[in-house]
């Protein structure tokens, strides 16, 4: 298993609880060793971020390192979502790092994503080990032990 620096929990936000189980799993058999936390609405993952909400004073607030956001959601879809996390501290948005992962086919949604410069990338489901390890790769740098 890989460790990560900066790298302690995984957030998935996306409405569907099935869609979240699953991604759980791969995540959880995936090379990485990670916490990950699954939210099913866009505005609970911003309580999570900010420490507000259900979220104040609790202790199991871990910093999520990645963050894999479904666009379409009921109330505050991930569009939303993107507007509101600007808002965030730009020092804590700068150690996320947030990929749109959604079903759409449409290629506006691509373009989109692609004006925030807060979505590192834009996958389609369903999410798998690979790119959840080359995410890693990417974004941060691997812990030795010796």
């Amino acid at each position: 298993m890989k460790k990560y620096k900066d790298l302690d929990r995984i957030l998935l936000i996306d409405d569907d609880m099935a869609t979240n189980f699953i991604h759980r799993k791969i995540v959880e058999n995936s090379s990485i060793q990670v916490d990950v936390k699954a939210i099913t609405s866009a505005k609970e993952a911003l309580d999570y971020l900010t420490c507000s909400g259900v979220y104040v004073n609790n202790d199991q607030v871990l910093n999520a390192g990645i963050i894999f956001l479904d666009i379409n959601m009921p109330g505050m879809n991930g569009w939303d979502f993107m507007e509101e996390y600007k808002n965030l501290d730009e020092k804590k948005r700068a150690r996320i790092v947030v990929v749109m992962l959604t079903t759409s086919l449409n290629p506006d949604d691509q373009a989109t994503a692609a004006k925030f410069k807060d979505i590192a990338t834009y996958l389609s489901k369903p999410l798998n080990a690979a790119a959840v390890a080359r995410i890693a790769d990417q974004y941060f740098k691997e812990i030795t032990t010796e």
